[in-house]
């Protein structure tokens, strides 16, 4: 850096700042620096620059699949969020540790806290962990969540308004003429209890004459969905509608009610969550409730990235799209 700060005519401590991506550097300097650092071969050392300002310049995106063990990363939503984050944490000028977290879960959480791997961390998704996630806050800051706001929640979480959305999709398809609307998802996750609460919040406000909410226990993998679902076909239950907690539930629903003679829409509505890019693609396309994983990730690292620097910052809710496709009878 001496050398640099000798060709360029400035103090080491401003080459310091320039190789760093300091506004407090004039922009045609810092092209200059950074030009000559390139010609020269220059690399910054992560490591020793770590050793010396106590930082990793990294964020850790942690997993936890307490829930579902046999969950991939492949998952659409997860590949897509993961994406979005990536980009926003490299554009930020950090390096992103990824963690994948499966049973059993002790301690797994202060164990990775505790391992100073990064300077923050954004956890996708609460699964079971919801007291896990808020004891941890409790004694440590650059914390920030995926998932469901639920009452009393001590940590910062990023999320959709779950309830809303899952509300509009089950008004939408009470308003194309469905009465008997069965929800599946497993509402032992925050996330999807939101949603489930949304179904039966639009059942209880709709006018008589529907039948009552019916939840079918279903997991988030393609097949044990669809084997949810088959097995709710074959006990011969009455029924009109799907809500799906999630757009990959909903797609493997649509299989199987497909192999066992019903036409979509016309035999069941499917409705799913999440608008993942497959839902447009399917047969028929599938109706869903968007998620802004955009601006979800954006949030995310802004938010653990204030709290890094000692804010204290605020839970953000999201508004849920409707996105109405052939699934449920609405678009053609």
């Amino acid at each position: 850096m001496a050398d640099i700060a000798r060709l360029a005519g400035v103090h080491v401590s401003t080459v310091s700042r320039a190789l760093a991506g300091s506004s407090l550097v004039e922009p045609r300097m810092r092209d200059k620096i950074l030009a000559l650092a390139k010609r020269r071969g220059y690399v910054v050392n992560r490591a020793a620059r770590s050793l010396r300002t106590s930082r990793t310049h990294t964020l850790t995106v942690a997993i936890p699949l307490a829930h579902e063990r046999g969950q991939a990363l492949t998952d659409p939503f997860f590949t897509t969020m993961l994406g979005h984050l990536a980009d926003e944490i490299t554009r930020r000028g950090f390096a992103l540790h990824l963690e994948k977290i499966l049973p059993p879960m002790d301690d797994w959480l202060p164990q990775l806290i505790a391992a100073r791997r990064s300077d923050g961390i954004i956890v996708i998704g609460q699964s079971t962990q919801h007291a896990a996630l808020a004891q941890a806050a409790a004694q440590y800051a650059p914390l920030v969540v995926w998932g469901g706001h639920v009452a009393k929640q001590r940590y910062c979480v990023v999320g959709t308004d779950n309830v809303n959305g899952a509300r509009l999709a089950t008004e939408h398809l009470l308003e194309r003429g469905r009465r008997r609307i069965v929800f599946v998802g497993d509402p032992s996750i925050p996330e999807i209890r939101l949603r489930c609460d949304g179904y039966e919040l639009a059942l209880e406000r709709a006018p008589r004459g529907h039948a009552p909410p019916r939840v079918i226990k279903a997991h988030m993998t393609p097949e044990a969905a669809h084997t949810a679902m088959r097995r709710f076909i074959d006990s011969r239950v009455q029924f009109d509608a799907v809500l799906a907690a999630t757009d990959i539930i909903a797609i493997s629903a649509m299989r199987a009610l497909a192999s066992s003679g019903y036409s979509i829409p016309r035999d069941v509505a499917v409705a799913g969550f999440d608008d993942i890019a497959l839902a447009a693609h399917v047969h028929p396309p599938l109706t869903t409730v968007r998620q802004d994983l955009a601006k979800a990730a954006s949030l995310l690292v802004d938010l653990v990235l204030r709290r890094i620097a000692g804010e204290d910052t605020e839970a953000v809710m999201l508004p849920a799209e409707l996105v109405v496709r052939e699934s449920s009878g609405g678009a053609s």
